[in-house]
């Protein structure tokens, strides 16, 4: 849970943003506000703590919403909602419906992308003009930061995919040219292994509060375990399979560990902080989030990850889509949020030995992720085949269907529940990136 000291730095630093544009990068005398410049002119061990802390709390506005985007248009459920019908039209491409480039299902997460960035940015900058703190210090600072960064840009491409994002260099008002996916993945790839770099030859302990570790230690080198993790979900994305052998290394992957163990956004019910946005109770006629029916219709036998769903009462129809079942996956509204966990790891591990020509090493971690959920080893011949099916029960909700569906060119296999509908494989640039 959030302390009091992280809810409250929170506060501050989404007070300190809220005045910045984040969508239109250009032309703006005075993008961090006059709090931020206090920050920049006086960088004391204590406004960069707080800076700090509020980065990683800021990285969680927007997520209900990328949630959404990428949970509907990844078939993994519908997110229902009576006062905006655009989550079950648009994202499902309705009727004529299209993906919008200036509406909230793409501008909220990408600003708040972007936001976050900005905020670590001025970490950076701050960590450079700072005179008093020790190096090993400031090193780890800096990996910390540029972790963010790179996480940050990986999620705004993921929506966007071949349309590219744009990139913000430290001490810079506005951002850069919109660079393609390839090149995208490379430079966050950069980014993940420079972090990595001074996280290593940093400091064991931060000079401030981190949160996001859930049995990975809340230290140096446990960040840097985070980031490594990280960046093996991005070499994959690149298919530099060696390469995301050689992150693993460096994570906290353990097939013998729970595979809950991780880096996890975390809520709170304190005063300034947040809950879980993609909370909702069960068996409601209101908002909330029913499972695609396909979930269940595909599960084998004996698989515990039912448990993800939960039946209700009776059927709810809703904008022509009916299920009998919600998603169950946050069980409070404080319940948190996965970044990245070990079964991906694991399943990470299992698609690049399977990749690379070492069917049993791949076996054997989807045989983990298999016995995990109650189910016998794996027998097949599609070894690929099971390793994105066990991606779609183990991650479900998580963000991860559409995007493993779209690397390996299968979006084409996703159902679709009214006729008319569309698969759509990326977002367009927001309207007011088109500059």
């Amino acid at each position: 849970m959030i302390s009091p000291r992280t809810a409250a730095a929170a506060l501050a630093l989404a007070v300190l943003a809220s005045g910045c544009d984040l969508v239109e990068v250009n032309d703006r005398p005075n993008p961090n506000g006059p709090a931020l410049e206090d920050i920049l002119n006086n960088p004391t061990e204590a406004a960069i703590a707080n800076v700090a802390v509020g980065v990683e709390s800021s990285a969680r506005t927007g997520l209900g919403t990328y949630l959404a985007d990428v949970g509907v248009i990844g078939r993994e459920y519908y997110r229902i909602s009576p006062s905006d019908p655009r989550l079950t039209q648009d994202l499902l491409g309705g009727g004529s419906s299209v993906l919008d480039n200036n509406t909230f299902y793409l501008l909220t997460p990408w600003i708040s992308r972007y936001r976050t960035i900005r905020n670590a940015n001025t970490m950076l900058v701050a960590l450079d003009a700072n005179e008093t703190l020790p190096d090993a210090e400031t090193s780890a600072a800096r990996g910390f930061a540029q972790t963010w960064i790179a996480y940050q840009y990986l999620l705004n491409l993921n929506l966007t995919f071949e349309n590219g994002i744009r990139f913000i260099e430290p001490g810079e008002d506005a951002a850069g040219e919109v660079v393609g996916y390839d090149e995208a993945l490379d430079r966050i790839a950069a980014l993940f292994d420079e972090g990595a770099q001074n996280l290593a030859s940093g400091s064991e302990e931060f000079f401030f509060e981190t949160t996001i570790g859930q049995d990975v230690p809340q230290t140096v080198a446990g960040y840097r375990q985070i980031n490594r993790a990280l960046a093996a979900r991005v070499d994959a994305y690149r298919e530099d399979w060696q390469g995301v052998l050689d992150a693993l290394d460096g994570s906290f992957i353990d097939s013998e560990a729970p595979l809950t163990i991780g880096a996890y956004h975390v809520f709170s019910t304190g005063a300034g902080d947040v809950q879980n946005p993609f909370f909702f109770a069960l068996g409601g006629g209101g908002e909330g989030v029913l499972a695609q029916p396909g979930f269940v219709d595909d599960i084998e036998d004996g698989d515990t990850r039912i448990s993800k769903v939960e039946e209700r009462e009776t059927a709810r129809t809703f904008d022509g889509l009916t299920s009998k079942f919600d998603t169950d996956v946050y069980e409070t509204s404080v319940s948190p949020i996965p970044i990245v966990r070990n079964a991906e790891l694991v399943l990470l591990r299992a698609e690049a030995n399977a990749q690379l020509g070492d069917r049993a090493a791949a076996v054997q971690d989807v045989n983990v992720i298999r016995n995990n959920a109650s189910l016998s080893d794996y027998a097949g011949d599609s070894l690929i085949d099971e390793i994105l099916r066990q991606r779609r029960y183990e991650l479900y909700a998580e963000g991860h269907r559409w995007i493993d569906l779209r690397r390996y060119d299968r979006l084409g296999t996703l159902p679709i529940d009214r006729e008319g509908d569309d698969v759509f494989r990326q977002f367009p640039i927001p309207e007011t990136e088109n500059v």
